[in-house]
């Protein structure tokens, strides 16, 4: 009964007859975000955000209206920001991250608060990196993006079983990696800082 509901709720605010370009025009931003936090560097979101249209365009008679337009977008953008995340791996690029993230920092006016911002991006950044993309997926959806376990398991064809299970160990492997990091850090810091 509550999908139906969800459904009929998802339709009022969706035209009937959805396009590329009012998609792209209304979630845009959304799409952008969401492929940054599955890892997808900086220099290559324009080209994956084409994939993600081009997907978009050849998929749209089949989106149904089951779940909200959002969720169904951010399935797109899960499977093609892996796709590149793999392709990259073989190619074996390194990012470059020179200007990385330069435009969330702007509006930021302390030079400390830059700093720590940028660093705290960073840490996010390498301990989503260290998981595997199924448990990176899962976190992003439920933790950063507010979709619910059910919306989450529909979307991935998993029980929702799976999702709590997944969402439970990349909780464990993301907190483990940033104290990784940590400790790497202060080991870093006590050798410059001349201790053994």
């Amino acid at each position: 009964m509550q999908r139906s509901e969800d459904s009929a709720k998802t339709a009022e605010f969706e035209p009937e007859r959805l396009d590329v370009a009012e998609i792209y025009a209304k979630n845009s931003q959304f799409l952008w975000k969401s492929l940054f936090r599955m890892g997808v560097p900086e220099s290559d979101l324009p080209d994956v955000l084409q994939e993600v249209l081009l997907v978009v365009h050849r998929r749209l008679d089949s989106y149904t209206r089951q779940c909200r337009l959002s969720t169904w977008l951010f399935g797109i953008c899960l499977r093609v920001a892996a796709t590149a995340r793999r392709s990259k791996r073989r190619r074996r690029e390194e990012p470059f991250e020179a200007h990385a993230h330069q435009g969330t920092l702007v509006e930021l006016q302390n030079p400390e608060q830059v700093a720590l911002a940028r660093d705290a991006r960073r840490r996010l950044d390498k301990a989503l990196d260290t998981l595997d993309p199924e448990k990176r997926a899962v976190l992003v959806m439920f933790e950063l993006e507010g979709i619910g376990c059910a919306e989450i398991a529909d979307l991935l064809g998993v029980p929702k079983g799976t999702v709590h299970s997944r969402l439970s160990s990349a909780r464990q492997a993301f907190l483990q990696a940033l104290n990784r990091l940590d400790s790497r850090e202060n080991q870093r810091a006590q050798t410059i800082g001349g201790q053994p």
